[in-house]
């Protein structure tokens, strides 16, 4: 196995990821990371691969489970009961509760309520450059599933800076300072959210967590730790990844001067440039995959920005091409772990996407957009753009 080294801070690096994937997919289809110190899979045959094998999954075996630091406490309580961080049968149960009340129909119904939140903020857009992150990509997101839960939505500033605070964890470079502010906004979410899970037990309503208190799977129930860390799943998986996915979109399709909407476009815009390159496993058992031997306790790194773009899968996998075909891309991973707010993220990007080049058909760019500094997630700083 190749070992390759590259800074995930290196400025251009953040800028471009994608030439350093293409050398490491040269290399075959697994290499090892330096800087992480982890062999990870580029082709998108070896991602698929180790994102379905059941071999491997997100939980820690227990002789690896790592010692938590007491001023992350509350941090990692929440996580423990995250199916994002467990593996089957609890996995599975926590699963099948939330699929119980995070319906297609339920998504579906939401289309027409988006459709108008897109229009009012479009309506508010200054005269001259100003930010579309802060003045639409951010604001979509967190306000639709501010409603969808039954949150207030006067509250989506603090539901904004909870979630990018807890997200800092997963960054490349993390500081202590960087630890103490998501282990605060860990609190202070929890606390949140427990008041409104207690009211919503009390006073059941027509939103997304009165449907998860009620769902049941064989006299299962969501307890509320369980229903804590749910919602705190959805509110920052999803708001995370689509403010980036919105914002890295809008980039390709103003670069293009593409402005039709549908869905192959939709997929296309998170194959060419997703939200999350980097998504690990450990191994639980002894193993080889692509000629490579693995032993219980270690970890594979499945990089779906480089899957994404492996021209053994994609023809001319650099070029934007709204009407392509090929096999599923991996911007939201596969197998068991497969990201459950998938539709409600398509949803939002076709919506939000239509809507503002619709409406502003003189839209762009008021000066280069920049990648931020936020890797293994993939998107912009800020993007300054005209709307008239």
């Amino acid at each position: 196995m190749q070992v390759l080294n590259q800074s995930p801070t290196d400025p251009e690096f953040v800028q471009d990821p994608y030439p350093f994937y293409d050398r490491a997919r040269a290399a075959g289809p697994l290499f090892h990371w330096s800087e992480y110190d982890l062999p990870c899979a580029t082709s998108h045959a070896a991602v698929s691969a180790i994102l379905r094998d059941r071999r491997m999954g997100r939980e820690a075996p227990v002789e690896n489970a790592p010692e938590i630091p007491g001023h992350l406490a509350a941090f990692y309580a929440c996580e423990a009961h995250s199916m994002l961080e467990l593996e089957p049968p609890t996995h599975t149960r926590l699963r099948k509760l939330v699929l119980h009340a995070f319906t297609s129909r339920r998504i579906a119904a939401l289309e027409p309520e988006i459709e108008a939140l897109c229009h009012r903020l479009i309506d508010g857009f200054p005269q001259g450059a100003f930010d579309l992150l802060d003045a639409y990509a951010r604001k979509v997101p967190v306000v639709v599933i501010a409603r969808l839960m039954g949150l207030p939505e006067s509250r989506a500033d603090d539901l904004l800076a909870w979630s990018n605070a807890m997200v800092g964890m997963y960054q490349a470079g993390r500081t202590r300072t960087m630890e103490d502010a998501a282990e605060m906004a860990t609190q202070a979410f929890c606390d949140f959210l427990a008041v409104y899970i207690a009211e919503k037990r009390r006073n059941p309503a027509d939103d997304l967590i009165s449907e998860l208190i009620a769902a049941e799977e064989a006299g299962e129930k969501l307890t509320t730790e369980e229903l804590v860390s749910t919602c705190i799943l959805l509110l920052n998986a999803g708001h995370e990844a689509t403010v980036h996915s919105l914002g890295n979109a809008v980039r390709t399709l103003l670069a293009h001067d593409h402005r039709e909407i549908d869905g192959p476009c939709i997929e296309e815009l998170l194959r060419l440039d997703p939200p999350l390159h980097m998504f690990t496993r450990w191994v639980y058992e002894d193993l080889e995959v692509f000629g490579h031997r693995f032993v219980r306790g270690d970890r594979i790194a499945c990089l779906l920005g480089a899957a994404n773009r492996d021209p053994e899968a994609y023809a001319d996998p650099h070029r934007f091409d709204p009407a392509r075909k090929g096999p599923a891309h991996l911007g939201f991973g596969a197998g068991i772990h497969f990201c459950v707010g998938a539709p409600l993220a398509r949803l939002e990007m076709r919506v939000a996407l239509a809507s503002l080049l619709r409406h502003c058909p003189e839209l762009r760019l008021a000066e280069p957009p920049r990648y931020a500094d936020l890797y293994h997630f993939h998107g912009l700083e800020r993007l300054m753009v005209r709307a008239f």
